[in-house]
């Protein structure tokens, strides 16, 4: 089996990547980089999401599985002192493979035939370069909504549980495929309304914003942040991809909601 490992880049999460790796190559596992079957993330839930950008293109191909080194991720759920466990079972055992939904979010621009397309494993926000956010929401091709504030928020059930919950959110159990709108402070009064509470969206309805008196925004996918100008629509639905995490061992979503918000 050909694996790779990614590192937060702190001194302890990079001592455990070099370990895992000897340890992994003693029993006549190949590092690869390039063509991994399994990555191996060593650090928090921002190291996964990193890994994920890195191999996106490889999908259906690469299996993810996370070692968290600070708090409790909803990725991550091996411990520093269990990595020679993790050892051995991705060496001799069978794993299952759980998919997670993503979400697909496409920038189109005024110049007309140029789009972005990227895929996002936790979110994507858009809000304005300055001012106020004013956007056309539609819903399947139908026009919904003028939301004016400060921002959108898009997430995916997975990423439900970060930015989307700090912004009253719901969460959302990832093997329902399914993106959340959520708004971040909303104008509303006599002359503006909005819905005003998050719309949850299955993976046959595409969410379409389009700019009313700016073309140019602070748009992130999970970790990435740039600013997009001229923008003429942006366009987000279920993704056809989905990411594959190697299971060794049940790591129940409910309990890691319980466990990170709760009592954990």
């Amino acid at each position: 089996m050909k694996f790779a490992i990614t590192s937060k880049g702190d001194a302890k999460s990079n001592a455990l990547m070099h370990k895992m790796r000897t340890y992994l190559k003693d029993f006549n596992l190949e590092y690869d980089e390039k063509e991994p079957e399994i990555v191996i993330s060593v650090g928090g839930d921002g190291t996964l999401l990193y890994a994920f950008h890195r191999y996106s293109s490889r999908l259906s191909k690469t299996a993810f599985v996370g070692v968290h080194t600070g708090h409790l991720g909803f990725y991550a759920d091996w411990v520093p002192d269990e990595i020679e466990k993790l050892v051995i079972a991705i060496a001799k055992t069978p794993y299952q493979i759980i998919e997670y939904p993503l979400m697909e979010a496409i920038i189109r621009y005024k110049n007309g035939g140029r789009e972005t397309r990227y895929l996002a494993l936790n979110e994507s926000t858009v809000k304005s370069v300055d001012g106020t956010l004013v956007m056309d929401v539609e819903i399947r091709g139908q026009h919904f909504e003028v939301f004016r504030g400060d921002g959108l928020c898009l997430s995916t059930p997975s990423g439900s549980t970060a930015y989307n919950k700090a912004l009253g959110g719901a969460i959302i159990h990832p093997s329902l495929p399914s993106i959340q709108l959520a708004e971040m402070a909303s104008i509303n009064n006599r002359v503006f309304r909005t819905v005003g509470s998050p719309l949850i969206m299955p993976a046959h309805h595409t969410c379409m914003l389009k700019p009313v008196n700016r073309s140019d925004f602070m748009i992130t996918i999970d970790h990435l942040t740039l600013v997009h100008k001229d923008v003429k629509s942006i366009q987000y639905r279920v993704a056809d991809e989905k990411i594959r995490f190697a299971r060794f061992r049940p790591f129940p979503f409910w309990k890691r909601v319980h466990d990170s918000f709760i009592d954990g």
